[in-house]
């Protein structure tokens, strides 16, 4: 099993920064690839960015060149930086750390993110 935390989440004005942390415990080795996620009312879980252990990423197109995912492999910590956030960013914002086999997907508790306009 694999517990995560996530913490950063708050309010901020469009154009503002914030940066989300998860902290990961349990079976960490067990962990192929972390990312981020966000749900905004109404709306379905999408994929915002996912780092593998080589320290590659992905992004969402909608948060290039904006947002920047990394993560401290030594301390099992994953963050995302959020930089330039639009309204259309508010959601809450899951962490993510997968298991590829047997394929198990683990979830945080989730932080909610907030842009005013």
């Amino acid at each position: 099993q694999v517990q995560l935390v996530e913490s950063g989440g708050g309010l901020v004005q469009a154009g503002g920064s914030l940066t989300l942390s998860c902290a990961a415990s349990g079976r960490t080795s067990s962990i192929n690839f972390m990312g981020w996620y966000r749900q905004a009312p109404g709306k379905q879980r999408e994929l915002v960015a996912r780092i593998f252990s080589s320290g590659t990423a992905n992004y969402a197109d909608s948060v290039k060149g904006r947002f920047t995912i990394s993560r401290d492999n030594a301390k099992n910590m994953v963050y995302l930086q959020m930089n330039s956030l639009k309204p259309e960013d508010t959601a809450v914002y899951y962490c993510n750390a997968r298991q590829l086999w047997p394929p198990i997907d683990y979830w945080g508790q989730g932080t909610q993110v907030t842009v005013s306009s």
